[in-house]
């Protein structure tokens, strides 16, 4: 092959190629600047004050690029910057300011013992820590909420439904304890996946750490993470970090989209025992009857569009090599901070209609009348008192509730005759129940007042259960002020240590 064969010989090409820097680069650049500034900045300090400690690099070298930092920081505002080419990326226009701001003989010095490849997971970590603990305080929020309407509401009757049909009466309180309850696992996994992105990625170099005597350790603590990861191929591999964070995301709105769905049906003028104020209610542009609750639908496709963004990042990364790759990088976490974004409303409309709502006790009475729904009790006190198997029980139930339906009944009211009729059929005796312990029997308060097993609706389950919540929600609270304290304490710690690096010089 002579000189010419060689295509390397041909490609008189500029770096970058324009379409290229357009598609790629700058995008990358710009969401460099708008998410990972103060990332880099915190990044070079504390990498900086680890080579001056351990002596890898000499105390004056280290402090005159302390004091070239500083100036960068000072004459160079990032979000006025506009991607020109010149520099790959972001990593590398800093480089090249140190450059004209240093001896030639320390130009580069600050990159020892560390690659682009550890700096940007450490980078991700720290935009993402942020974002999760602002969703998190709001969610636990949320579950405040939620928790003082659980509270207010806990002896007001409801229907409760399942397969989409009127089941048994219950409490507000008591449903919306099961709703707390999601949400307060729901915060566990945020916490959880908090946890992975508090173990830092610095010093595994590309792949391998390095030669260099690094302190990782000491790195990770002024950087305000808990420890280092482990393998360094891991650092650079292992995005689980990524997937677990946007997992717990996706099932925070997954699930409360289940919620905000009861809150549209049970807000249906044919159910309607849930009311709406008017401070969140639209009128119709033309039919001046209507009142439109339009916030539960906006909370429904917003908590959709958060579920549909934190997948995306998810279904981005599956079948990626396990090595270190732009597919769970920059462009797939900035489309993942859109779940974020469209989250918090969803949390904070949620939190402030929530306890905006009220009952309609007449239309749950209704409802509870209509659809014969405290039946089962009956069933229940027919095994207790007048010693039935419940199989018996049930179809004597069964009967007097079909009989009640059919003429459009009231239960305690109108049902004493059908069930002494339906009891001497199928029991061959007369009951011993007398009409007045027939109607408490199968009235709505008696239903959940009974019901005091543990987790149930009964006054003294329920009291007990929504203690054990605030307990819950009050402990979490604590754990996260102190993971917030933690890391402010690093902050001023790598602060106080740059400011003494840069008297060194």
């Amino acid at each position: 092959m002579t000189k010419h064969d060689d295509p390397r010989a041909r490609d008189a090409s500029v770096f970058p190629d324009p379409v290229y820097k357009e598609t790629v680069l700058r995008p990358l650049f710009d969401g460099a600047k708008t998410h990972h500034v103060e990332g880099f900045r915190a990044i070079d300090r504390a990498h900086l004050v680890m080579l001056a400690e351990t002596g890898i690099l000499p105390r004056a070298t280290a402090g005159r690029i302390a004091r070239a930092l500083s100036e960068i920081d000072a004459q160079i505002d990032p979000a006025a910057l506009s991607y020109t080419g010149e520099v790959e990326d972001f990593f590398f226009l800093i480089e090249a300011e140190l450059k004209k701001r240093l001896p030639a003989d320390d130009t580069g010095r600050l990159h020892t013992g560390r690659s682009r490849n550890d700096i940007d997971h450490t980078l991700f970590k720290l935009a993402l820590k942020p974002k999760l603990d602002r969703l998190a305080a709001k969610l636990r929020a949320l579950i405040m909420a939620t928790l003082g309407l659980a509270e207010r509401e806990k002896a007001t009757l409801i229907v409760a439904y399942t397969h989409g049909q009127p089941a048994q009466p219950t409490t507000f309180g008591h449903y919306l304890a099961a709703a707390i309850e999601v949400m307060l696992r729901d915060h566990e996994r945020l916490v959880q996946a908090r946890q992975l992105l508090d173990l830092s990625p610095m010093g595994a170099a590309a792949i391998t750490t390095s030669g260099f005597p690094l302190d990782r350790a000491r790195v990770a603590h002024l950087l305000g993470f808990s420890a280092p990861l482990q393998n360094s191929y891991g650092c650079i591999a292992a995005i689980d970090y990524v997937t677990a964070t946007y997992s717990a995301v996706e099932l925070v709105f997954l699930h409360l989209g289940r919620l905000i769905q009861d809150l549209q049906v049970w807000t249906a003028f044919e159910v309607g025992q849930l009311y709406v104020p008017n401070a969140f209610v639209q009128i119709s542009s033309i039919m001046p009857q209507k009142r439109n609750p339009v916030p539960i639908e906006h909370l429904r496709h917003l908590a959709s569009q958060s579920v549909a963004r934190a997948r995306l990042v998810r279904d981005v990364v599956h079948n990626t090599p396990f090595t270190d790759m732009n597919d769970a990088e920059g462009e797939t976490n900035e489309a993942g901070y859109q779940a974020f974004a469209t989250g918090e409303r969803v949390l904070d409309l949620l939190a402030a209609l929530l306890p905006s709502m009220s009952v309609d006790g007449r239309r749950v009475a209704e409802n509870i009348r209509r659809s014969c729904i405290t039946i089962t009790e009956l069933a229940d006190t027919l095994v207790r008192q007048e010693g039935l198997s419940f199989r018996a029980a049930h179809e004597i139930a069964a009967d007097v509730a079909r009989a009640i339906v059919a003429k459009d009944g009231d239960l305690p009211r109108d049902g004493f005759g059908p069930f002494a009729e339906a009891f001497r059929r199928h029991a061959g005796r007369e009951p011993a129940l007398t009409p007045g312990e027939f109607a408490q029997a199968v009235s709505p308060e008696h239903f959940v007042a009974v019901r005091e097993r543990f987790g149930g609706p009964g006054p003294q389950a329920l009291a007990a259960a929504l203690a054990s919540y605030r307990e819950a929600l009050d402990a979490a609270e604590r754990a996260a002020t102190a993971v917030a304290a933690r890391e402010a304490s690093a902050r001023h710690e790598l602060d106080a240590a740059f400011a003494d690096l840069m008297g060194a010089a």
